[in-house]
């Protein structure tokens, strides 16, 4: 069953929304049941909700992170994912040098979407208004890039066995 794990610095805004706007794109077209699709963060700590402009931004999406609990990256998670997609550099970076052996498997979410490296700040910091924006950005990545996504989880499946 291919695997996609979408990561972000704290597993509480920008991963969920990928996650769950991935999944809904799936849900659409009936493939739900043959993936599976899940967020984490990298520098997080398990069980802390989406963040209160998360929710309201996947409302204004039309999705809900309700029940959403964060989840720290771990060995296992990496391992067990036939892609992960980060959304900064930096993310990128840190997981490869700690999980040198599944590098192949890292890469940035518009890098897969878009074929451009550029990162997806974080806006919780910045309001409402600019987290709709980067909730938004990511949204229109993931439909935008949602094949290129599949075919590469597909290839790294494919490659994996």
């Amino acid at each position: 069953m291919p695997s996609l794990l979408f990561v972000c610095t704290a597993n509480q805004f920008r991963s969920p929304i990928a996650a769950a706007c991935f999944s809904r794109k799936m849900t659409e077209l009936g493939w739900k049941r043959e993936w599976i699709v899940s967020s984490a963060g990298v520098w997080t700590t398990n069980g802390k909700p989406a963040l209160p402009e998360a929710e309201e931004v996947a409302r204004k999406l039309g999705f809900s992170l309700e029940g959403h609990l964060s989840t720290a990256v771990t060995p296992a998670l990496v391992s067990v994912n036939d892609l992960i997609m980060v959304m900064e550099k930096g993310q990128k970076e840190a997981l490869q040098n700690e999980f040198s052996v599944f590098r192949s498997r890292i890469f940035l979410l518009s890098e897969v979407a878009e074929g451009t490296n550029y990162d997806i700040p974080d806006p919780t910091s910045e309001g409402l208004e600019r987290c709709l924006e980067v909730g938004t950005q990511i949204s229109n990545l993931i439909e935008k890039g949602f094949y290129r996504i599949c075919s590469k989880v597909l290839r790294q499946t494919r490659f994996q066995s």
